[in-house]
């Protein structure tokens, strides 16, 4: 590997934990940031004329934090801060630093639900978590929210004026607080996938990189809280989901439906990992809408083909999880199941009682398909373009536009 790489992967692996040590020691977002790319660029200039350091990234944290340290000295910053920054060991790792009065030896882990504080607009956690945790500049998260550059850059500047004028702690919460906090930063990691998951077109790439950044933040997380079922079960969910990824689009890069996907791309491996995990989330006898969703996208990924998908089980499932999340999606999503387990007619019944609580594509997508299967081919049509004119990607436009044009069957 050549040290151009090896800086590349570092930063993906270690530069969100050594901004959240530095902005633990600093307390000034901005700084750290800062701090942290001069710190890798510093290593482009010496890594390739010394050699790699036996371990880079307490390299890489303890020439952040003299970077910090020799700014805060020109800022004429108190005494107690300055001692604060100095006092970090030279050789500890960045994952080692500072465990805190709650107990949990992890600066990226406080850093994530710092981003998810409930005080901050859902697109600010979002925004915030994918520029100081996952690394992402300010013009790839624009581009991965289609907004401009500029509108980013206001968002992300207020979410770090509200945390520091609210004074909003740098620390996992408390015992007392800690289940609703971890329910929204679950949301806003799932929210972070989905974001990655649903795209297409030229987006697709940077796109998939979100749903890479999903996953890895799911992963540190159930690595710090391993007996919070619900962090297990939606890292369950993403590997699922994910693992149909290079089965999801054809070589023209359309839309290919689950149930016409080459099983043979899917990656086996995430599949056999997601049943683990769920599986032990399971055990743990605290089931909630992750672990839930993940048993029916368990179904899904484990089936050999589409005709042996368990459809009266995840039928039974979206009627549990309607109990925990009485949403119109979720009952729009049971009436599908619904439609395979007693027939396209009572699906239809189903789907038509959302009719004024669904907007976009979705609903009437779905009732083309079951108007089609109930041969009335007139009126899925007109659902079919209804929908098309209503989708929000061109993936999606060109896939329903061949169904509009498709023959029944």
């Amino acid at each position: 590997m050549t040290v151009d790489a090896e800086v590349s992967a570092l930063f993906r692996a270690e530069r969100g934990r050594i901004v959240a040590t530095l902005i633990r020691l600093t307390g000034d977002w901005d700084l750290a940031e800062e701090c942290v790319q001069d710190a890798f660029a510093r290593a482009l200039e010496c890594w390739p004329r010394d050699g790699v350091p036996q371990r880079p990234g307490a390299w890489l944290t303890t020439t952040a934090r003299n970077r910090a340290l020799d700014r805060l000295r020109r800022a004429g910053v108190e005494a107690a801060k300055l001692r604060e920054v100095v006092a970090v060991p030279d050789d500890a790792p960045a994952e080692d630093h500072g465990i805190g009065d709650d107990g949990i030896g992890d600066d990226l882990l406080r850093l994530i639900f710092t981003c998810c504080h409930p005080a901050l607009t859902l697109e600010a956690r979002v925004a915030l978590t994918l520029r100081t945790v996952a690394g992402l500049t300010t013009a790839e998260i624009a581009r991965a929210f289609l907004v401009p550059e500029a509108t980013m850059t206001k968002r992300l500047v207020r979410a770090r004026q509200k945390i520091r004028n609210a004074r909003i702690p740098y620390r996992v919460p408390p015992a007392h607080l800690l289940p609703e906090r971890t329910v929204g930063v679950l949301a806003v990691l799932y929210l972070l996938f989905n974001e990655g998951y649903a795209a297409g077109g030229g987006a697709e790439l940077l796109r998939r990189e979100l749903c890479a950044e999903a996953i890895r933040l799911a992963r540190t997380l159930v690595a710090s809280m391993p007996d919070e079922p619900e962090a297990v079960g939606l890292l369950a969910l993403t590997l699922f989901q994910d693992s149909r990824r290079d089965a999801r689009f054809d070589q023209a890069g359309d839309l290919v439906p689950l149930d016409r996907q080459d099983r043979s791309r899917w990656d086996i491996a995430q599949v056999e990992e997601g049943v683990a995990l769920l599986d032990a989330a399971l055990r743990r006898g605290r089931p909630g809408p992750y672990q839930v969703q993940a048993a029916i996208a368990a179904c899904h990924a484990t089936a050999a083909r589409a005709e042996d998908t368990d459809w009266p089980q995840i039928a039974l499932l979206y009627g549990e999880l309607l109990k925990l999340v009485p949403s119109p999606v979720v009952r729009l999503n049971r009436a599908v199941a619904v439609a395979m387990v007693d027939g396209p007619a009572a699906g239809l019944a189903l789907v038509d009682e959302l009719a004024e609580e669904i907007t976009g594509h979705l609903l009437p997508a779905t009732r083309a398909d079951l108007l089609r299967r109930l041969g009335r081919e007139a009126e899925a049509r007109a659902a079919y373009e209804r929908a098309r004119d209503l989708a929000p990607t061109d993936v999606e436009r060109r896939h329903l536009t061949r169904l509009v044009d498709s023959r029944p069957g």
